[in-house]
Formats: C-alpha cells, sequence, structure tokens
C-alpha cells in the first residue's frame, strides 16, 4: 500500500510542479517602443532571439518620450532606438545619468524629405516649381514635423505640412506611387520603403534636417550586471539597409510583427548567429 502512496504523491507533485519551459526561463526582458516600423521591427526580432535562449520577453508600446522616462526609472530594460548626435540629444541630455548607452548597431541614418525617383527634382530648393503645395507628414509631436515646419519657413515654402501618422503617409506615397504621381513626403532611414520603392531625398543645402546619425540601444542602470550574456549580444548585433529593409519589408507583408520577424530570422540564420559567438 505505501508503494501505491508513494507513486500517487510522486505523479501529484510533479503535476504540480513547474513546466520544464517556466524551469528553463533566466527571467524576464521588458522591452520598450514606440510605432516606428524599425523599432516595431527590431524589438520583435529581439524578443524571438532572446525566447529562443530561454528567456522571457515582454514588448511595452508607448510614445518616445515615455520609453526615455521607463528606462531612466528603471521599469523599462531595453529601448532599442537612441538616435545621435543630434534627434535624440535633448532626451539624452535630460536622462543619461539614469541610463545606460550601448553600441550603435546602425551607421549613417537619413532624414528628410522624400519623393519618388521618378520625380525631376532633386532638391528642396526646387519644391515649388512641383505645382502641388502639400508635404504629407507623420505624427504632429514627431521631432521629424518640428523640423520640417522649420525647413518650410527657412526656404520661404508654399507648401502646408499635412499631420497625419506613419502609415497614412505611407499610404498615400503608395497610392501616389502606383499611379506616377507627384508626392512629398517626410522620411527616414532605416525604412522598409527604401525596399519596396525607388525613392531619393532631396537635397537639404540649408542642413535643416542635420548630418547622419547612428542608432545606438539603451538599457535601464545594471541591467549589464542583471543580464550580462544579454548585453553581450546586443553589443555584437549589426545591421544594414539590406537586412533591416528586408526584415521590416518581411514584417510589412504579414499580419503580425512576430510572425514577421520569425520568418526573418529563419532566412538569416548566418547573420543573427554571428551576434551570438
Amino acid at each position: 500500500m505505501w508503494l501505491v502512496l508513494l507513486l500517487i504523491f510522486v505523479l501529484i507533485a510533479g503535476g504540480c510542479g513547474t513546466s520544464s519551459a517556466e524551469k528553463d526561463a533566466k527571467g524576464t526582458i521588458t522591452i520598450g517602443l514606440n510605432n516606428w516600423p524599425e523599432n516595431i521591427a527590431v524589438s520583435n526580432m529581439w524578443k524571438i532571439l532572446l525566447e529562443e535562449k530561454g528567456y522571457k520577453v515582454e514588448l511595452s508600446a508607448m510614445e518616445k518620450s515615455p520609453v526615455w522616462a521607463g528606462i531612466a526609472k528603471g521599469d523599462l530594460d531595453i529601448a532599442p532606438e537612441v538616435w545621435l548626435p543630434q534627434t535624440d540629444e535633448p532626451l539624452y541630455n535630460e536622462y543619461k545619468d539614469q541610463l545606460e548607452l550601448h553600441e550603435a548597431w546602425y551607421e549613417g541614418t537619413a532624414l528628410g524629405l522624400v519623393v519618388p525617383a521618378y520625380m525631376d527634382i532633386n532638391s528642396i530648393e526646387d519644391l515649388d516649381k512641383l505645382g502641388i503645395n502639400t508635404i504629407v507628414g507623420i505624427d504632429p509631436g514627431a521631432s521629424m514635423m518640428k523640423l520640417t515646419k522649420k525647413l518650410i519657413k527657412e526656404y520661404g515654402l508654399n507648401y502646408e505640412l499635412i499631420e497625419s501618422s506613419e502609415p497614412a503617409m505611407m499610404s498615400e506615397l503608395t497610392k501616389a506611387y502606383k499611379e506616377k504621381k507627384p508626392v512629398v513626403v517626410t522620411l527616414w532611414s532605416p525604412h522598409w520603403a527604401f525596399s519596396e520603392f525607388d525613392l531619393k531625398y532631396l537635397k537639404d543645402p540649408k542642413k535643416i534636417f542635420g548630418d547622419q546619425e547612428n542608432i545606438y540601444f539603451m538599457t535601464r542602470k545594471e541591467f549589464g550586471k542583471d543580464y550580462p550574456e544579454v548585453l553581450k549580444w546586443m553589443n555584437k548585433w549589426h545591421m544594414d539597409d539590406q537586412s533591416l529593409g528586408q526584415l521590416m519589408a518581411t514584417i510589412n507583408k504579414t499580419n503580425s510583427p512576430e510572425e514577421g520577424a520569425k520568418q526573418w530570422i529563419k532566412e538569416n540564420r548566418n547573420l543573427t548567429n554571428q551576434w551570438f559567438e
């Protein structure tokens, strides 16, 4: 009888215990992301890669300023996108003593007014020759929108800046591109649009949009102490226009950022494996 009772106890204990996945979990990491295509793309990519290594990863979506505040307070662990030395300089100066900035994973960003390559115009100075008077923008609070308003004033352009969102702006660009119509949008690199369409930046002689920047990632204080192997992996992370553009384009064609990232990872193991060597 006692053997039977012992067996029952073992079976009950085994059923009530933690699952193998829970036993293997190395901790929970929270990634703070804002609604930019490249940010969504790399956040989902790292979620999958880290979960493959035994971590539980949560994505927390919010505006850019709350992401910085969340990292500074320690409520978030990782934020994958910091543009320096110009775009995010105000936020960096405000919070730099309360966070840790790490390696650049993308070099040579671009920011400016973009038109399809079929348009016979190459400079912002020539915009008034187009016969249109609108620039399709993104979120009204974005720093790029503030720069574009400054640009319109500095160049004396007779243009209206339309406030919308990144998806709405891309919808307008896609429609105009298919019909070979003139269109001017606010855009940046990296962005999946450059993998899908033949586009060009308009020259900005007055450098209102500044020079090229790099994209870094940041973490809360002590993150490297708590998760040294994750920080080691992420400091080896590097992407270029082709790899990041393909990742964003793949995600854009799927119904789920996570599914798109999974598909891209499956097709690009040679690259991602380098970050874990």
